[in-house]
């Protein structure tokens, strides 16, 4: 896979094509970034359609026709969600990683608080 194809979604991207899954225009898949997340994670207009001509240009999202509509509609292509569940699952083996090396600390005695 050619660098260009984001094999590694960086978090804005990875929220993004989570949202197209299903046909989403621009407004809307900031407003479901937002309800996904609980509020924690928000993409703005610029990083947004930044990032969609990015995932647009890779194959991982697709424009789709809207006849007399002015939005643009955005969709997650095979591609897409192909690499997306790839990258859950990268995502899901790194907080493995991480709380084995908590479980290791709290084996160890040190509980993983630092010293002041």
């Amino acid at each position: 896979m050619k660098k260009e194809d984001m094999e590694q979604l960086t978090d804005p991207a990875y929220y993004i094509l989570l949202s197209v899954l299903e046909e989403r225009h621009g407004y809307a898949i900031m407003q479901y970034i937002e309800s996904i997340s609980g509020g924690e994670f928000t993409v703005g207009p610029a990083t947004l359609y930044t990032l969609v001509k990015k995932l647009e240009k890779s194959g991982l999202i697709v424009l789709l026709e809207s006849p007399g509509d002015r939005r643009k509609i955005y969709k997650a292509t095979e591609k897409g969600k192909l690499i997306l569940r790839s990258e859950v699952e990268r995502r899901s083996r790194m907080v493995q990683h991480g709380e084995r090396a908590f479980q290791l600390l709290k084996e160890r005695g040190n509980d993983g608080e630092t010293e002041e």
